[in-house]
């Protein structure tokens, strides 16, 4: 394998591409993102654990491949060495992020990853020495989980500095890829969870219910236990952080009703069932479904005299988000030097990040 430098045409000249790899490029938004990356004239290295997908996917893009599995250590070092980025896409990231983020550190490479999970965040929080030290970036998030609703805690901050309650949401058709859905089975035997006096507590799932207008009409919405919780707290320093969607009364009752059940739905028998019943049945969104669904993202910032601020923006599709979004960070880094740290999306680039992802329409605060 050639583990140099590539070379790509830029307005007439050769310039010097730094290595990056795409991990988890075979799943549904890697290979998305993959697919994305080559039209710009990127070209990222395809890794992934299952050498057959990711040789054949890499072939017809005309890329290079990489094969190793995150579970063995020296071979994660060995696999990223060479690459000044990674773009991590293969989840459930509760349990791939944390061995990715050590061999980046490792190898001094940027970590970035798709992830929405609470854990991954604070995970990443406390590699902030390392990181410095190591020079790199870490910055996991950088897809629709969790740039919109960072960029919007962003704009509120800065719109009420003195706010004490920040309240994020959104109304997304996106439909579930198989990762997001696995992902969610493992969320639901955890609970929710919400940000309380700057603590992270965990409540009941549905724990709160009230009507909000996203952007497309008034809607019943229920909290999630949203990356938010971890990552608006990181951007802003507001110490209390919901995040809401909208459900149905019907939708409502079934996650109250799963808090009785917690205890089965964690079980790694039931966990081991619904994941592989999600590989049989789920598949992602088409690109038609994408394309014919925005998504509407609101914020409400509060301070101690009841003072308000709210924020709304339209943006595309979540998986079509991810995949514009996570290259706009991709291609941030490649392009700039950038001190090394923890970092949300909004801290690294900025909230106006949002607005410059495709299918965006500005970001309105009242």
């Amino acid at each position: 394998m050639v583990y140099g430098p590539e070379r790509r045409q830029a307005e007439g000249r050769e310039t010097v591409q730094t290595p990056w790899m795409i991990y988890g490029a075979n799943g549904y938004t890697g290979e998305l993102i993959a697919r994305e990356a080559v039209g710009r004239g990127l070209k990222p290295v395809l890794a992934g654990r299952t050498a057959a997908k990711m040789e054949a996917l890499a072939a017809s893009l005309g890329l290079r491949a990489r094969v190793f599995d995150l579970a063995n250590a020296a071979a994660t070092s060995r696999g990223v060495e060479g690459m000044g980025l990674v773009l991590h896409c293969a989840g459930p990231f509760s349990a791939t992020a944390a061995p990715m983020m050590a061999a980046c550190l490792a190898v001094r490479a940027h970590y970035l990853d798709i992830t929405g999970e609470i854990s991954v965040f604070e995970h990443a929080r406390t590699l902030e020495a390392a990181a410095r030290v190591a020079d790199i970036v870490v910055c996991p998030g950088v897809g629709f989980d969790v740039i919109p609703t960072d960029c919007v805690a962003a704009a509120l901050k800065a719109a009420l500095p003195d706010a004490t309650h920040l309240v994020l949401g959104f109304d997304s058709r996106s439909g579930f890829s198989p990762g997001t859905a696995k992902t969610s089975v493992e969320g639901l035997a955890q609970g929710g969870k919400v940000r309380q006096d700057g603590r992270i507590i965990s409540v009941p799932l549905a724990y709160k219910t009230r009507r909000i207008d996203f952007g497309d009409g008034e809607k019943l919405a229920v909290t999630i236990p949203w990356g938010d919780i971890s990552t608006a707290y990181a951007t802003t320093g507001i110490p209390n952080i919901e995040v809401y969607i909208p459900g149905s009364p019907a939708m409502v009752a079934r996650l109250r009703r799963a808090n009785r059940l917690k205890w089965l739905i964690g079980t790694g028998l039931a966990q081991r069932f619904m994941k592989r019943r999600i590989e049989r049945t789920v598949k992602g969104p088409s690109a038609a479904k994408r394309d014919a669904q925005p998504t509407f993202v609101w914020g409400e910032a509060t301070n101690a005299r009841g003072d308000k601020r709210t924020a709304r923006i339209k943006t595309a599709n979540g998986y079509s988000l991810t995949v514009t979004g996570a290259l706009a960070v991709v291609e941030h880094l490649l392009a700039n030097s950038v001190p090394g740290g923890a970092y949300t999306p909004a801290k690294l680039i900025g909230p106006d990040l949002v607005t410059r992802l495709p299918g965006s329409g500005p970001l309105q605060i009242a």
